[in-house]
C-alpha cells in the first residue's frame, strides 16, 4: 500500500475511534502503525508479535479488543479460511472486491483480482435480479512448489 494510502487508512481509523470516544494509546498506535504497515493477511498472534516488536508494553488483550474495533470502522476484513484461527485482511479497505487462493499445504495466501470474475459475477447477478455490492471467491489449492519437489519454503512444519 503507498505510504499516502497507508496515512489515510490510519487517520480513518483514529476518526473512528474518536467518534466512539476511545482513547488512542500508545499501545493502539503500534498495533494501527503494524497493520497497515503490511500487505499480508495475518493472524491476531502475528499482530500481536509485529505490535510488541514496536512497543514491547502490547498486551494480547489490547491486541484482541483492537482487532473488532479494525473490522468494524470497515478498513480490516476478517476471514475464515476454514483454520483454527482467523486472517485479517489489511488491504480490504482499498480493494474490496479481490479474491483469495489459499494453499492447504503451507497455508499462503495470494491475492488477486479477475476482469473475468467481476465481469462474470455482473452478468450472474443481473440476471437473477441483483446488482453486486460485494463479492469474496476463495478458492483452496495444493501448492505446485511442495508436489513438485516435496517441499515449500512457505510450509509451516
Amino acid at each position: 500500500m503507498p505510504v499516502d494510502e497507508i496515512q489515510v487508512a490510519k487517520q480513518k481509523f483514529m476518526a473512528f475511534l474518536a467518534r466512539k470516544s476511545l482513547r488512542i494509546t500508545a499501545q493502539r498506535q503500534a498495533i494501527v502503525d503494524s497493520v497497515f504497515g503490511t500487505d499480508q493477511h495475518f493472524t491476531a498472534e502475528q499482530l500481536l508479535e509485529w505490535s510488541r516488536a514496536r512497543d514491547g508494553s502490547v498486551s494480547r488483550a489490547t491486541v484482541y479488543r483492537t482487532l473488532p474495533l479494525l473490522t468494524e470502522s470497515g478498513l480490516v476484513r476478517e476471514m475464515d479460511f476454514g483454520k483454527d484461527h482467523k486472517y485479517y485482511d489489511p488491504n480490504y479497505a482499498h480493494h474490496p472486491n479481490h479474491n483469495h487462493i489459499i494453499c492447504q499445504d503451507c497455508e499462503r495466501i495470494v491475492e488477486f483480482e479477475s476482469d473475468k470474475i467481476d465481469k462474470l459475477e455482473n452478468e450472474i447477478s443481473r440476471k437473477l435480479g441483483f446488482s453486486v455490492t460485494s463479492q469474496r471467491l476463495q478458492i483452496t489449492a495444493s501448492c505446485e512448489a511442495l508436489k513438485k519437489s516435496g517441499a515449500c519454503k512457505n510450509r509451516r512444519c
